[in-house]
């Protein structure tokens, strides 16, 4: 893919983590074209990816809409991504560094500040660098990419969780095992405080499921507009933001 295409892909994918575009919207490639300031090649190549991915749709006749899980498979996803975290977390006790350590400790008081402020926006990108932290202390390239592509399809319904009032002071206070765990050098009790901060069950699913509800109910919002690449100039470019990872 071309640098823009990524760009664009990037940002498309961020306006479903935050709801921009909702499940089962659909993706106009001249609309969006449009929107960006861009011809429709490099926005049907970001569509493309996306599809890859799993977070866009390309229906007969309809083209391409965001994806819309069931909430059966979203419980079964986030059953695989528990399973890949604890996976990361029982290899990272044994393999990481003093340096991704410190890492994953600084992310870690990045969540405290935004947990502190409440800010679940905030919350969100520091929680996936906390994640990614995660991954790469795991030294296992390909698990790690494995588990971004699920955290990538999850995006949207992980950072829905975090809506739910004090959920992200129970993440962090979560990240907080994980962490003591990982210092400790306590294998079991790092895989099993990961599974248990990932899989959604009891209240958490109850919560999820009001969560889809209200998403499905509201209505879509506009967003901003891409920078891409030059040597194309749209009219009103705003720079998207980077996902930090998962």
């Amino acid at each position: 893919m071309s640098r823009l295409s990524e760009q664009l892909r990037e940002a498309i994918e961020e306006e479903v983590a935050t709801g921009r575009l909702l499940p089962g919207v659909h993706l106009d490639e001249i609309e969006l074209a449009t929107r960006f300031g861009v011809s429709r090649t490099p926005i049907r190549e970001a569509l493309s990816q996306l599809a890859g991915e799993g977070l866009v749709e390309m229906r007969p006749r309809r083209g391409a809409v965001v994806a819309q899980a069931s909430p059966q498979r979203l419980i079964e996803m986030f059953e695989v991504m528990a399973e890949l975290e604890a996976m990361c977390a029982r290899l990272a006790v044994r393999r990481i560094t003093e340096a991704e350590m410190l890492a994953l400790q600084g992310v870690h008081e990045r969540c405290r500040n935004a947990a502190d402020q409440r800010d679940p926006d905030a919350y969100f990108y520091a929680n996936e660098a906390f994640h990614n932290a995660l991954y790469a202390a795991s030294h296992n390239s390909f698990l790690t990419e494995q588990a971004q592509v699920l955290q990538r399809k999850l995006r949207p319904y992980r950072r829905l969780q975090l809506r739910v009032r004090n959920r992200v002071q129970r993440s962090f206070d979560e990240h907080q095992g994980i962490v003591d765990a990982l210092v400790k050098g306590d294998v079991e009790l790092a895989v099993t405080s990961v599974r248990n901060h990932v899989v959604v069950q009891g209240e958490r699913f109850a919560d999820l499921l009001a969560g889809l509800q209200q998403m499905t109910e509201t209505p879509n919002c506009p967003a901003a507009p891409v920078t891409p690449a030059a040597p194309v100039t749209p009219a009103a470019p705003v720079t998207p933001a980077t996902p930090s990872g998962a």
